[in-house]
C-alpha cells in the first residue's frame, strides 16, 4: 500500500500541531455499533521492546514497513479499529487513516521486555486527560500479575488509578491481564484457565468503579470457565503468531461464541502471518468477528 511518508516527515518537522488537528477533526464513530462487536488491529509492541515476531527478532523494526502492514490492515472490511502508543497513533492520523475507526490508546509501556524492572509496568505512553483531549475513543492497559516480583503492587496500584480516571471521563478502558512469573529470566504468562481466572479476578475489582472496564483476554483451554469469571464485556487476543494460522482462527472462532466475548484485538498474527499475506488474516479474522460481514469493499453499516 502506498504512503506518502516524505509528507509524513516533513509534517512532523515543520507542522508538529498538524497531527492533533488531524485526530481532533477526524471522522470519529460510536464504540459499539451495528452488531455490538469489535475487531480492533494492535500495533503497541515496539514501544515495550517487543518487536519479534515468531522466530524473527526484528520482525516490526521497520516502522514504515509495520505502518504500511497497518494501513493495509484498516482498510479491510470489518476492521472496527486500531490499538497503539502516541507515536503510532499520531502517524496513523498524520496519514489519514483514522476516520470511522476506534483508536485506543496503550498507557503503560514502561515494563521493558527482558528489563529486571519488566514487572513494574509504569505508565509511560498515553494518559487519560491526554487521551480526551486529543479524541482518543478507548485506553488499554497490561497487568502482569507476579506474586514473587514486588513491581507487580506498582503496576496494580497506578492501573487502579487509571481505571479511575477513565470512569470519571466517562473513557472505555480495557485491561488485559496475566498471572506471570519469571523462568530463566524472561517474564512468562500462564495460559493455564486457572490462571486466567485468577487474573481476571484480581484486574476486576480495580478502581473505584468498573462501570467502563473491559477485559482483553487470551484464548485459553476451557476459555468457558474463564468467561464464567467476568460480566465485562471481553475482547480476546491474538498473541505471538507462533502456532499453526488454522487452529488459531479455530480457537477464536470457538472463543468469539461465548457470553460476553465482543471480539477480537490483534496484532502481530494479522500483521505479520505466516504467509505474508496481511489482507487474507485480516479478512478472516474480521469475518468470525463479524458473521454478517457484507462483500469486501461494502459498508459494514452503522
Amino acid at each position: 500500500m502506498s504512503l506518502d511518508f516524505q509528507c509524513l516527515r516533513d509534517l512532523r518537522a515543520a507542522d508538529p500541531a498538524a497531527i492533533g488537528r488531524a485526530l481532533s477533526e477526524r471522522k470519529r464513530r460510536k464504540v459499539t455499533r451495528g452488531d455490538g462487536r469489535l475487531f480492533i488491529v494492535a500495533a503497541d509492541h515496539p514501544a515495550r521492546g517487543a518487536i519479534a515476531v515468531g522466530s524473527n527478532p526484528t520482525a516490526m523494526a521497520n516502522r514504515y514497513e509495520l505502518l504500511e502492514r497497518m494501513a493495509l490492515a484498516v482498510s479491510r472490511p470489518g476492521v472496527d479499529g486500531v490499538l497503539g502508543t502516541p507515536d503510532i497513533i499520531d502517524d496513523l492520523a498524520a496519514l489519514s487513516l483514522l476516520d470511522d475507526k476506534i483508536v485506543v490508546g496503550s498507557m503503560n509501556r514502561g515494563g521493558l521486555r527482558g528489563a529486571s524492572f519488566e514487572l513494574d509496568d509504569r505508565y509511560t505512553a498515553y494518559d487519560v486527560p491526554a487521551m480526551k483531549l486529543q479524541g482518543i475513543d478507548f485506553a488499554k492497559t497490561l497487568i502482569r500479575v507476579d506474586l514473587e516480583d514486588p513491581g507487580t503492587l506498582a503496576t496494580l496500584e497506578t492501573t487502579a488509578r487509571a481505571v479511575d480516571a477513565a470512569a470519571a471521563h466517562e473513557l472505555p478502558i480495557m485491561l488485559e491481564p496475566f498471572m506471570s512469573s519469571r523462568v530463566g529470566g524472561k517474564v512468562v504468562n500462564d495460559l493455564s484457565a486457572d490462571a486466567s481466572i485468577l487474573a481476571t479476578a484480581i484486574a476486576s475489582g480495580l478502581g473505584n468503579s468498573s462501570a467502563y472496564t473491559w477485559m482483553k483476554l487470551p484464548v485459553v483451554p476451557e476459555m468457558e470457565r474463564v468467561m464464567e469469571a467476568t460480566t465485562m464485556p471481553t475482547l480476546l487476543l491474538g498473541g505471538d503468531n507462533g502456532g499453526d494460522p488454522e487452529e488459531i482462527f479455530s480457537s477464536w472462532e470457538h472463543a468469539l461464541s461465548l457470553p460476553g466475548v465482543r471480539g477480537l484485538t490483534v496484532g502481530r498474527t494479522l500483521l505479520y502471518p505466516h504467509d505474508d499475506d496481511v489482507a487474507a488474516a485480516v479478512d478472516t479474522a474480521a469475518r468470525l468477528v463479524h458473521r454478517d460481514l457484507p462483500a469486501a469493499g461494502a459498508n459494514p453499516g452503522a
